[in-house]
């Protein structure tokens, strides 16, 4: 009990409520219960016998082979036989897929199951109960990481890694910083103007944006998310769907605040993403010094070049106006917005496939349980423009990639998003074969046998 409550001091005093929702629930659950871990404990070692293995990187599936795991890594793969002595958890393939974890690139852990209205007015409380759930739903997806692009996401991803509650690896940006009537800013214009004796909105106050005009405003913002935690700092570079204020086609920020935002990250080790959909927007946070561009549904083919040119990863989702987008009114500017970005998607993916850009794979799912259920299949959605092959590698190994430009701000050290010796062990046992199916991924309750996180199984339905 009394590891417990100093456990407790140390959330409340990084600084906010999230953690006592956490306490709260986890006040409920019986003394005996709390002093074993969420899941069993994982045995000395973990023996997959005779499984196919798509290794993140490849086109194809191996022959059959068995992997051992020790601890929180692979530590053997091999076509021969390996000795299994006691203590030993062995699981027979019979010629199954063993495959990298999922990484989600683009994720909104505190927002993608909750309806816009609740996100932007809480309570906090609320919320972070609402994430706790989502955290392990995302889990039993079979993603395994995920990138969180915007929301106060800190004391969910601590509670994971302390054990209180189940679900993925979080890279975390923390709030996300707009200027004043950009993509992050949801006041209504009764709030204007803003004065320094001005309230913040509850968004800023929970830390799910924070407005930020002129260098030194966005110097401070961006070192308090550092300050917080984040593995990598997100701006708002344009015009967004789903804020009232700003045009679709309006570029935010000017260079010199940008450069501003990519000059403290860099001081950290670390990089800036933006959300941006056009030319003048990507154009300018790479002249800027932005590594990554997420979204660039409306980017045209100069602008491609340059990003090819330059190295500029491009963290693309495949929106369409089909059952996974946002639901917004008919003939609502929201939903006006909606319509021209969903159409410039399957020219984005042309261009980054033309110029061969370094293209990650996210969902970027907001405010509808129902579409974040769906993270699986939005993966298949991919091969409207990929090989089931190709799509899988982006959301193992490329995913990974992308994940290690945070450099030595990011939470977790290792190897991910590959089948090897040596890496993390974050591995899914696939019934069948998704480099031939990828819509197995679609149906993780049924399809997904085993779902293993840092070496722990959370998920055995192999299990005696």
């Amino acid at each position: 009990m009394r590891s417990r409550l100093s456990h407790v001091v140390r959330c409340i005093r990084a600084g906010s409520s999230a953690a006592l929702t956490l306490w709260l629930l986890a006040s409920v659950t019986p003394e005996r219960a709390w002093a074993q871990p969420p899941t069993s404990e994982p045995p000395r070692a973990v023996l997959f016998q005779g499984v196919k293995v798509f290794d993140g990187k490849s086109k194809a599936l191996s022959g059959p082979v068995n992997v051992l795991v020790q601890g929180n890594k692979i530590a053997r793969i091999s076509s021969s036989p390996i000795a299994s002595t006691g203590g030993v958890r062995v699981i027979e393939g019979k010629g199954r897929t063993l495959m990298p974890g999922l990484i989600d690139a683009h994720y909104h852990m505190m927002m993608a199951s909750v309806p816009l209205k609740v996100a932007l007015a809480g309570p906090e409380g609320y919320l972070t109960l609402i994430a706790a759930k989502e955290a392990k739903a995302t889990l039993m997806r079979g993603f395994t990481s995920v990138r969180d692009m915007a929301g106060p996401v800190f004391s969910i991803k601590r509670g994971i890694d302390d054990g209180l509650i189940e679900g993925p690896r979080i890279w975390p940006s923390g709030a996300m910083i707009s200027q004043t009537s950009g993509h992050g800013d949801y006041r209504s214009a009764e709030a204007l103007p803003r004065t320094a004796m001005s309230s913040l909105t509850f968004a800023e106050r929970v830390g799910g944006a924070a407005i930020a005009d002129g260098q030194d405003e966005v110097l401070l913002r961006v070192r308090e998310q550092l300050m917080l935690g984040a593995s990598q700092i997100k701006l708002a570079a344009g015009g967004g769907v789903s804020s009232d204020h700003d045009p679709l086609d309006v570029s935010q920020y000017t260079e010199a605040e940008l450069r501003s935002a990519v000059e403290a990250a860099e001081n950290w080790g670390t990089y800036v993403a933006v959300h941006a959909y056009t030319p003048r927007a990507i154009q300018t946070s790479i002249r800027a010094g932005v590594k990554v561009i997420d979204h660039g549904q409306l980017m045209d083919d100069a602008t491609s070049k340059l990003m090819a040119e330059k190295g500029i990863w491009l963290s693309l989702q495949p929106f369409l106006d089909d059952e996974d987008a946002t639901p917004f009114p008919e003939g609502s500017d929201n939903r006006e917005k909606q319509l021209e970005m969903t159409q410039g998607t399957d020219k984005a993916y042309a261009l980054a496939k033309k110029y061969k850009l370094k293209t990650a794979w996210g969902t970027d799912s907001l405010f509808d349980p129902k579409v974040a259920a769906r993270q699986g299949a939005q993966l298949v959605k991919m091969t409207r423009w990929y090989t089931p092959a190709e799509a899988l590698r982006m959301a193992t190994g490329t995913n990974a990639e992308l994940l290690a430009l945070s450099g030595k701000r990011s939470p977790y050290k290792g190897r991910l998003g590959v089948v090897e010796e040596g890496a993390l062990a974050d591995l899914l046992l696939v019934d069948g074969d998704p480099v031939a199916n990828l819509e197995l991924i679609a149906n993780p309750e049924k399809n997904l046998l085993v779902i293993m996180k840092d070496g722990k199984i959370y998920k055995d339905l192999l299990g005696p």
